[in-house]
């Protein structure tokens, strides 16, 4: 039983890192060909540096990923202080339901719904091009905050209460309480609510889509390429993107793993 269980688990890691490693061999072919590899090279790599089209678009994305990451971030550690802080079970569950739904519904129901939405304010205000950067980073934080406060919130929950009260009876202000007591404990939660809201509008396409307008972001440029043909240096662009996103979770878990040694050792007496 643990060889076929551990047959399953290889098999699972395999159907889901294969296309991945494939990705990465073919970054390194000598020609531009996806069947034959003639030979080991970096060419893709160093023809990234004059490609202004994916340049750009990295830029774009990047912008938007790290924007919409922070600010949903704040927001929603913010958000799942004040579900915490309510007492009234009805409430808490009806404001969970509503916070939930980005998460729930399908992405193109909510790229169009959002599209018209922008569109329609962008007509009472009169401007020119109702779609652009600022449509994009609100998209993005919009879909971006549940998955913020559903990562918040357990640390909140296992964080004791009886904490912040006596922060504040030693004078702290509740500001400084949340930041001196409350925002250590549940550091761990922010943090990977930051990493999710980064990974996930890096890799947006839908809702990018129907709301970037003349902003394109990396997704969209190597969708459009598809049309035509995907070139070799896209496969160099994904590999340094993967490598990055990669090296940010091993940091992570290695600052998770080093927290949670800390407080074991200061829980021995």
């Amino acid at each position: 039983m643990k060889a076929l269980a551990r047959l399953y688990v290889a098999l699972i890691i395999f159907f889901l890192y294969a296309p991945v490693l494939v990705m990465i061999f073919f970054s390194f072919n000598e020609s531009s060909s996806v069947w034959v590899f003639t030979g080991f090279s970096f060419d893709w790599y160093t023809g990234l540096a004059t490609d202004v089209t994916m340049l750009n678009a990295l830029k774009h994305t990047l912008i938007v990923a790290v924007l919409s990451a922070v600010i949903s971030t704040v927001l929603g550690t913010a958000a799942a202080v004040g579900i915490t802080a309510l007492r009234n079970k009805f409430s808490k569950k009806i404001i969970m339901s509503v916070t939930q739904i980005p998460m729930m519904n399908a992405d193109i129901v909510t790229g169009i719904s959002l599209m018209l939405l922008f569109i329609f304010i962008g007509k009472l205000l009169g401007l020119r091009e109702s779609l652009g950067f600022l449509t994009v980073l609100t998209a993005h934080i919009t879909f971006n905050l549940p998955y913020v406060i559903l990562s918040v919130l357990p640390k909140l929950r296992q964080t004791d209460a009886s904490l912040r009260e006596a922060a504040l009876d030693l004078g702290c202000t509740p500001l400084q309480a949340f930041f001196k007591v409350i925002m250590p404990a549940i550091s761990t939660g922010i943090i990977t609510g930051f990493i999710m809201a980064f990974t996930l509008s890096l890799d947006d396409f839908v809702i990018s889509y129907f709301t970037c307008g003349h902003y394109q972001t990396l997704p969209i440029i190597i969708y459009n390429m598809t049309k035509k043909s995907v070139t070799p240096d896209t496969y160099a662009l994904s590999t340094i993107i993967f490598a990055c996103v990669f090296a940010l979770l091993i940091m992570y878990n290695m600052l998770q793993t080093k927290s949670e040694s800390k407080k074991a050792a200061k829980a021995q007496p």
